[in-house]
């Protein structure tokens, strides 16, 4: 660390259960994750495999162990699961996650035609060996939004066992929570907030935009989830208030020294 100060100190320090950053992981090869957790490991939190990476992975328990080392949970992505549902091997994926060493997995319903009861009686069982993370929303872009039902469903899964929600965004930051181009879905996000409060949900951010205004809506500490692993260093800059997009948000100027 330097022997001096900038920036916002108001943001939380590891281990988090507030202003996490989840990292997606779409196939980083393990001598890559071991030389980017030497320098992002203090600022990650979650790191998700998405979809079916980690069951094509040789290194996935190589890895899960890795992160484990460097304080980071490594989470199963929720489509691999919704996967194993629609061919009735939710609980064969369950035990191979653990098997593994997984601390964390995602429940998601927003590809397979899983009903709500269903996707909360699964939040249960998984919920009993590892942490949940309940994912909201659909993948596909033609489906309405409704902040009200996504407020619903995560009240009623973080009933059911989950941990965190998940607010779905995608990795391309065009669905759910947004709109086409990346704006936010601003009723969406306050539907939510009001409903749930932010200290359990994880809105998917992946653009830079979408992750600066909401940390000028809520703070450094707003969970922001789909963070690739070369953005997680210039995630925190703008959590500080080190970048342009969030420079001198939250800093009294008359109290630095």
């Amino acid at each position: 660390m330097t022997p001096w100060s900038v920036g916002r100190s108001d943001r939380s320090s590891k281990p988090r259960r507030l202003g996490l950053t989840h990292v997606i992981d779409t196939g980083v090869p393990i001598e890559h994750l071991r030389g980017q957790l030497d320098v992002i490991a203090e600022y990650a939190d979650v790191w998700k495999f998405g979809f079916g990476t980690s069951y094509l992975d040789p290194t996935a328990g190589k890895k899960v162990q890795v992160l484990g080392d460097a304080g980071v949970t490594a989470c199963v992505g929720g489509t691999l699961l919704e996967a194993a549902w629609i061919e009735s091997k939710q609980l064969d994926c369950l035990a191979w996650a653990k098997d593994l060493g997984f601390p964390s997995v995602e429940v998601s319903n927003g590809a397979a035609r899983m009903s709500g009861a269903e996707k909360r009686r699964l939040i249960e069982i998984a919920a009993v060996d590892f942490v949940v993370m309940s994912e909201i929303g659909s993948k596909d872009p033609q489906d309405q939004v409704s902040g009200s039902a996504w407020a619903e469903e995560m009240v009623l899964d973080l009933d059911a066992g989950a941990t965190w929600v998940v607010a779905e965004g995608r990795e391309s930051g065009t669905v759910g929570l947004y709109q086409p181009d990346g704006v936010v879905k601003w009723d969406v996000v306050e539907s939510i907030a009001n409903a749930v409060g932010i200290e359990q949900v994880i809105f998917e951010a992946p653009r830079t935009s979408q992750q600066a205004a909401l940390i000028r809506a809520y703070g450094p500490d707003v969970s922001l989830g789909n963070i690739a692993p070369n953005d997680v260093l210039g995630l925190e800059a703008l959590r500080r208030g080190l970048r342009g997009d969030t420079l001198g948000i939250g800093i009294d100027p008359g109290a630095q020294t």
